[in-house]
């Protein structure tokens, strides 16, 4: 179930000095048999299919330094575990420890108080439960990605929804960790979520739920969360094409959540309400800054003309982050700022073009101008169109090729 955190955009820490002098564990969290799972930290929202990645490594260091360390810690017999193989064969004498040691855990305030210390505090005390649920399901987590993968490859509405049906949906837990392993690897999720709604017969929240996909809602927004994130960076440097594929799944997922008719006050619409608003409050100031960048790095200097290389990459990932939130604008709160930002870049991009069009004719020979061009082409195929695109590569080519005023002499 989702649910509203104590904090929002916080990095889980440890409270106590223990956990925080610890010694981590150098293999991966689990030996990675839970990350169809993990999510990115610090949501607003907590699943029960997901686990943020630094409650994953807080509890794997917690089993490895104060449960098992002979079983699973780094001077365990033979050494730390590396192989998820080697989970599962001592996974009963692992069981049998964590039972031990919540029971005796739970037989005082101290030994409560003592057990939240050495996982890092509250918070992911209260993460627990999920992650010991995903190592009972951990098998059932890499059927549920292959059944996610399979999706992809199956064209046929029918064939899905039959295929759909064969999901466990009556334990609301195991199929809250199943769905959440199985979106991740689906493409298209509105496709998904479309099968759902024809299973439930209605798209209302109520009949959806009724037919128990829920946890499939749930998941879809806990992977959409997930992403922020991903979002978060911003800069003349960024990897511009992982934002945009970040910014591209989450489009995707939230428009698979709107295929179901929410009620007034419905808990998935105000997660859903949240997310938009956090990510489109994340990409408003980079869309203010593209116009900027691009009037800045099309701009001539007078006395020892050159280019300002940050300025004109960054008008390059502004123009990419321009389009590609054109396509997903029905999954932002961005509208206004963006049919703004959208009319006039185009006309401020005409303008820079034409001029070092301009400049080009008159000195075949500018540099300087050639390479302000090439990039203002760049964006104009992103703004515009390939066809105006390959217009305007041929009048550079034209212009390059005239000769010299100098020569003319």
């Amino acid at each position: 179930m989702l649910k509203a955190s104590s904090t929002a955009d916080r990095p889980a820490s440890p409270t106590s000095a223990n956990a925080a002098s610890g010694k981590k564990s150098s293999v991966q969290p689990f030996l990675g048999v839970l990350d169809s799972m993990l999510v990115a930290d610090g949501g607003e929202f907590a699943f029960d299919g997901a686990l943020a990645s630094t409650h994953a490594e807080q509890i794997w260091t917690w089993l490895a330094r104060d449960v098992a360390p002979d079983l699973v810690g780094a001077d365990a017999p033979g050494g730390a575990l590396t192989d998820p193989r080697q989970l599962d064969a001592i996974m009963p004498q692992l069981t049998a420890r964590i039972r031990e040691t919540l029971a005796l855990s739970a037989e005082s305030f101290e030994g409560g108080r003592r057990l939240k210390a050495q996982l890092g505090g509250e918070e992911v005390f209260e993460r627990l439960p999920v992650a010991l649920n995903g190592l009972r399901q951990r098998v059932l987590l890499g059927k549920a990605q292959a059944f996610g993968r399979a999706v992809n490859d199956i064209s046929d509405d029918a064939a899905l929804v039959t295929t759909l049906q064969s999901m466990p949906l009556q334990d609301a837990t195991a199929a809250s960790l199943l769905m959440m392993a199985a979106v991740g690897q689906v493409a298209n999720p509105s496709r998904l979520m479309a099968a759902a709604i024809r299973i439930a017969g209605n798209s209302s929240d109520a009949a959806v739920t009724r037919a128990g996909f829920g946890p499939l809602i749930d998941a879809l927004l806990a992977q959409a969360q997930s992403l922020g994130p991903a979002l978060r960076p911003m800069g003349a440097f960024v990897d511009i094409d992982l934002i945009c594929k970040a910014l591209d799944r989450f489009h995707r997922l939230i428009r698979a959540v709107g295929l179901v008719e929410l009620s007034r006050g419905n808990r998935w619409g105000t997660i859903m309400a949240a997310l938009t608003k956090s990510v489109s409050e994340r990409l408003e100031p980079r869309l203010r800054e593209v116009i900027p960048d691009l009037n800045q790095s099309m701009r001539r200097r007078e006395g020892g003309d050159k280019l300002d290389g940050d300025r004109l990459l960054g008008a390059i990932n502004g123009t990419y982050l321009l389009a590609t939130v054109r396509d997903c604008r029905d999954s932002l709160a961005l509208n206004a700022v963006f049919e703004q930002t959208w009319a006039q870049f185009g006309e401020a991009l005409e303008v820079h073009i034409n001029r070092n069009l301009d400049q080009l004719r008159a000195n075949p020979l500018d540099k300087i101008a050639s390479a302000r061009l090439e990039s203002a082409i760049k964006m104009a195929e992103l703004r515009f169109n390939n066809d105006y695109a390959d217009v305007l590569r041929r009048a550079r080519d034209a212009a390059e090729r005239r000769t010299p005023p100098a020569e003319n002499a």
